[in-house]
């Protein structure tokens, strides 16, 4: 398995050669150069492993330059009950018949992005380590990818991180998961913007060959393909649990702002996997589900980013939708490449014509939003009917769940923190506060450490440089 850039520069790189590099030197995503495809007796086997067991089947179709024997190794280290709070790591709770919470919050940082960041802490550090190098992790995040990679990352030999936040722009329990981490390879910038901005930097820098080769520049953001790739184990795992047979079908909720949560799901359905509808729930910053319902393609401006109650999702231009795109384009790098350029001159692309309309139904993509209000009352009904707290993302995609649920589907809506990460919006739904795990209680009060900066790609690189000459 090797992988290529989505628009068509350089050559074809193995998997620990992407792991490190994060974006491609063209500006594009790496993807591989075809999906492999799961057999019906491999899917057979699959129903009855383990979590461990299933992340190494799964992974082992993506990873062919890791002896299969170290990449067991490497799961069986990351997945376990004492870091999950659960033998099987990504527990599905039936809400009613044939309607699920996949929950995937039960991680160090109580949201979806353990799940593969846990991974990627210890293939970067086994990594590294066989190649005596060092790795300068730079990344953004709008609240959990933050505090995941951190939490992964922290005290790992050879790593150190930089994290750009928006300014004042997270919940409280995400700022104090993230700023109170007092590790000597824990970066947190804060930058005066919104997460575009950040992204955007990440990007620059990025695309800076020299600086990245010279500074040894990483990203931990979903652009990394190794965190799509640990994020699809968990689709099979949900779809064992809720079906009885491989030839029933389910279909998937997922609250998406940078689209590599629901890009998995699209991942493990061209794996084989029998996914009917990947639903794609988005907030007030409906740019994707505007997508998927004209074929239009319209990132907002940076003043134009809603700050809502679903702040995960504040995201406009969405990294891993270029991946999509590159499929939907038959994976033609020219074509994609095209697509970029007409977006970054014009502001959109047009992708509504019937061809590509009928290639995104049959891809199963299907869309939906959800408004501050709608959160509270989504908030509030489930806890009603099912004794069950949400948070305002997994509001999000349950509201947009029941309006696409079919008869005799099951339905997983994708859990992507646990409540007490956003209390405000818990307190004004329900009036009280969410409940906490044991050992966040006072998270909030904890001291912190962070510097503010504004959305200055050069600063950033100085920053950088001035931080990593020991």
């Amino acid at each position: 398995m090797n992988y290529v850039s989505t628009r068509g520069g350089g050559q074809p790189l193995g998997f620990t050669d992407i792991l490190l590099e994060g974006l491609a030197p063209d500006g594009g995503l790496y993807v591989p150069q075809s999906y492999p495809s799961v057999d019906a007796a491999t899917l057979q086997a699959m129903r009855c492993m383990s979590y461990a067991e299933l992340a190494a089947t799964v992974l082992g179709y993506f990873i062919h330059d890791i002896p299969s024997a170290d990449l067991r190794t490497l799961v069986e280290r990351t997945y376990t009950k004492v870091v999950f709070r659960s033998d099987d790591i990504t527990p599905l709770h039936a809400l009613e018949k044939d309607f699920y919470l996949l929950r995937l919050s039960n991680g160090p940082t109580l949201a979806f992005k353990d799940v593969a960041m846990q991974f990627l802490g210890h293939i970067f550090e086994y990594t590294l380590a066989k190649r005596g190098a060092q790795l300068n992790i730079l990344g953004a995040t709008s609240g959990d990818t933050g505090s995941a990679a951190e939490y992964a990352m922290r005290g790992k030999r050879g790593v150190r991180v930089f994290m750009l936040s928006p300014h004042q722009r997270m919940s409280a329990f995400q700022t104090a998961q993230m700023f109170s981490l007092q590790d000597a390879n824990i970066f947190n910038l804060a930058v005066r913007g919104v997460f575009d901005d950040c992204q955007d930097m990440v990007k620059a820098v990025s695309a800076d060959a020299s600086f990245k080769a010279q500074q040894h520049i990483g990203t931990v953001n979903s652009i990394n393909w190794a965190r799509v790739a640990a994020q699809v184990v968990y689709y099979f795992k949900g779809y064992f649990a809720a079906t009885q047979s491989n030839d029933q079908y389910v279909s998937f909720a997922v609250p998406s702002g940078n689209f590599g949560n629901i890009y998995a799901g699209h991942i493990a359905r061209q794996l084989g996997l029998p996914i009917r509808k990947l639903v794609l729930a988005t907030n007030e910053n409906n740019v994707l589900d505007e997508f998927f319902r004209t074929g239009i393609y319209r990132p907002r401006r940076s003043q134009e980013v809603h700050a809502t109650s679903s702040p995960s999702m504040d995201i406009s231009k969405a990294s891993n939708f270029e991946r999509y795109v590159y499929d939907l384009v038959d994976r033609d790098p020219q074509r994609l490449a095209a697509l970029w350029r007409t977006l970054e001159t014009t502001g959109h692309f047009d992708l509504s014509s019937a061809a590509y309309r009928d290639k995104m139904a049959a891809s199963g993509f299907v869309s939906g939003c959800s408004t501050h209000a709608q959160r509270l009352q989504t908030i509030r009904e489930v806890y009603a009917r099912y004794q069950t707290v949400i948070d305002p993302h997994t509001a999000d995609g349950y509201k947009v769940a029941l309006e696409q649920r079919e008869p005799g589907i099951p339905m997983l809506c994708l859990e992507t923190a646990l409540p007490a990460k956003f209390s405000e919006t818990i307190r004004e739904a329900l009036g009280r506060d969410a409940d906490r795990p044991s050992g966040y209680e006072n998270i909030e009060a904890l001291a912190q450490r962070f510097e503010v900066m504004d959305a200055d790609v050069a600063a950033i690189k100085t920053y950088i440089a001035a931080h990593t000459s020991d």
